[in-house]
């Protein structure tokens, strides 16, 4: 069973930053491919970025250049650094992680991730 806990939400004005984290309770962690969602009220949840067990990231088009997903095998966390923040980022943000090894955010637009945290509200105003 994987326990993922985000933190590090909040308000921020627009053309600011945040950092959210998550730490991760898993034996396999440095197996999995992990990530972040998001879902602003009224809209469906979607994939903000994704990070494999290697290494290699990917992200949603409407965040490119704007957020960094990094990965800390050794210390089981995860972490989304958002610069340039804008009112359209305000969405709760979730830490996920996969089964796999490998995923990307296209392949979660297919089949979501199974293993979900509680999510961390993110403000922008």
């Amino acid at each position: 069973h994987v326990q993922l806990v985000e933190s590090g939400g909040g308000s921020v004005q627009a053309g600011g930053s945040l950092r959210l984290t998550c730490a991760a309770s898993a034996d396999t962690y440095s197996d999995n491919c992990v990530g972040w969602f998001r879902q602003a009220p009224g809209k469906e949840r979607e994939g903000v970025a994704s990070i494999d067990s290697a290494g290699a990231s990917t992200y949603a088009d409407f965040v490119k250049g704007r957020f960094t997903i990094s990965r800390s095998n050794a210390r089981n966390t995860l972490a989304l650094q958002m610069n340039n923040l804008a009112s359209e980022d305000t969405a709760v943000y979730y830490c996920v992680a996969d089964r796999r090894p490998h995923c990307t955010v296209n392949i979660w637009r297919r089949a979501a991730p199974p293993h979900w945290g509680q999510g961390t509200q993110v403000t922008v105003s």
